[in-house]
């Protein structure tokens, strides 16, 4: 079966600093693909090569078989791929549900100029929206908090609103940029279960995150990098006795 995403030999160069190396993965569909490794590993440019806000200078992504290559940011969240932030990006001062419907928009047919006419088609069109983004809300489990400004919310909800954001664009793979960074326990749970739901309702995910506890329990596969370079693939429990891993992130004692 053709893998949902393929990397192929990805690099990307900043002046003289080589960001990523070579790097190759497939995810496969309705898998739980985590990505871990050191702060400076090259993680997060990784996700900005994959979802177009970086071009890489060697290598390809092929997505679903198709090459991403030259694609900017909104066609790729148009062709399945969404994506959250390591640090929040929400429209602080609109609402829950605003920000929800934002994303939505993505999968929608009216132009500027039936924007402005606002026709009846339109204005079913922005009913539904509406409609699709209160389920998401309820999906993620903040429903209650619909008409809030996003700025106002909790820290745990305004990351579960990012999720129902990129929810709303309908991808196929969701790529989460360390969605758990400031939760507390109970909040990192709740999370948890929210991405094993998205799983089970047919969405991939692409996981960075540090904490261990929390990719060791829901990703089927790790990818393991350290100063741009791959250095370790495979289940969680494989991964985590590697001792290249060991020695660049895990820590002896965590192995142990």
């Amino acid at each position: 079966m053709t893998p949902l995403l393929e990397a192929r030999g990805v690099g990307k160069r900043f002046g003289g600093v080589q960001a990523l190396s070579q790097v190759s993965f497939t995810i496969a569909r309705g898998e739980i693909y985590g990505m871990i490794g050191p702060n400076g590993a090259g993680k997060t440019t990784l996700f900005n090569l994959l979802t177009g806000i970086y071009r890489p200078d060697a290598g390809a992504f092929l997505f679903d078989g198709r090459n991403l290559a030259g694609l900017k940011p909104h066609q790729i969240a148009a062709a399945g791929i969404a994506r959250s932030f390591q640090n929040i990006r929400l429209f602080a001062s609109l609402s829950a549900l605003e920000n929800v419907m934002i994303g939505r928009h993505v999968r929608t047919s009216a132009g500027v100029i039936g924007a402005v006419l606002r026709s009846k088609k339109v204005l079913a069109e922005e009913k539904e929206i509406e409609r699709r983004a209160l389920e998401l809300l309820q999906y993620v489990g903040i429903r209650s908090r619909a008409n809030e400004a996003a700025g106002n919310l909790p820290y745990g909800d305004q990351r579960r609103l990012e999720i129902a954001r990129a929810l709303a664009t309908e991808p196929t793979l969701l790529a989460l940029d360390e969605p758990a960074a400031g939760m507390n326990a109970a909040e990192t749970l709740t999370l948890r279960r929210l991405l094993e739901s998205i799983r089970r309702d047919g969405t991939s995910i692409l996981l960075i995150e540090h904490d261990m506890r929390l990719v060791m329990s829901v990703c089927d596969r790790l990818l393991v990098l350290d100063y741009g370079e791959r250095i370790a693939e495979g289940p969680p429990a494989e991964v985590q006795r590697e001792p290249r891993v060991i020695q660049a992130y895990l820590g002896t004692a965590h192995a142990a």
